[in-house]
C-alpha cells in the first residue's frame, strides 16, 4: 500500500500545520547507545531522526515510512542516486528527536509547543518503525525519552529533510 504525503493547512491560514518530520542520512554505519548500552546498530543504510508534531496521526507515520523506505538516494551501477533502501539491502536506525519540532523564529531559545506530548509521540514513533518493517526494512531504534548518544558515518554526505505536510 502506498500512502502519499499530504498538505494540511489551518482554516483561514496560509502556513502549514506542524508535521511529523525526519532528517534522513545515508550512512555506512550507525549506532545509538543509552547509558553505555548499545540499543541499536546498523551497517549500510539510513539513520533517521524523527520528530512527532501535535497534529500527527497514524496516517502521518505511514506516509513518512513510505517516503523513507522508498527514497531513491543510493547509487546504482552508473553512479546515480536511483536505488532505495530495500534495493540495496540496507537497514534503518530510527531515533526519536522531539527537537526537530523546535521553533526558533522568535528569540534564541527554541519553543517546542509543536512537539506532541511524549506518550502519544512514542506511540506514533513506534507506528513509524512498524510501518517501515512492514515495508520490508530492518529497523533498529534508540530508546524513547532517554539521553542517547548517536554515532554515524555519513555516506556522501547525503542528508534529506522530510515533512509530512510538505513544508519543505
Amino acid at each position: 500500500m502506498r500512502v502519499s504525503l499530504y498538505l494540511n493547512r489551518r482554516a483561514g491560514e496560509g502556513k502549514p500545520r506542524p508535521a511529523m518530520r525526519a532528517v534522513v542520512q545515508r550512512v555506512l554505519h550507525a549506532q545509538v547507545t543509552v547509558d553505555a548500552e548499545l540499543t541499536g546498530q546498523i551497517a549500510h543504510g539510513l539513520c533517521v531522526f524523527v520528530g512527532v508534531a501535535v497534529d500527527d496521526a497514524e496516517l502521518d507515520a505511514a506516509a513518512l515510512a513510505d517516503k523513507v523506505v522508498g527514497l531513491r538516494i543510493f547509487e546504482d551501477a552508473a553512479g546515480k542516486m536511483n536505488l532505495s533502501l530495500l534495493e540495496v539491502g540496507g537497514a534503518l536506525l530510527a531515533v526519536s528527536q522531539f527537537t526537530l519540532l523546535g521553533d526558533v523564529r522568535r528569540g534564541r531559545r527554541p519553543s517546542f509547543t509543536d512537539a506532541l506530548e511524549p506518550v502519544r509521540a512514542e506511540a506514533l514513533f513506534a507506528a513509524f518503525c512498524q510501518e517501515c518493517r512492514q515495508r520490508g526494512a530492518p529497523v533498529e531504534t534508540g530508546r524513547f525519552r532517554t539521553q542517547m548518544r548517536v554515532s554515524l558515518e555519513n555516506d556522501g554526505p547525503v542528508t534529506i529533510l522530510i515533512d509530512t505536510r510538505r513544508a519543505f
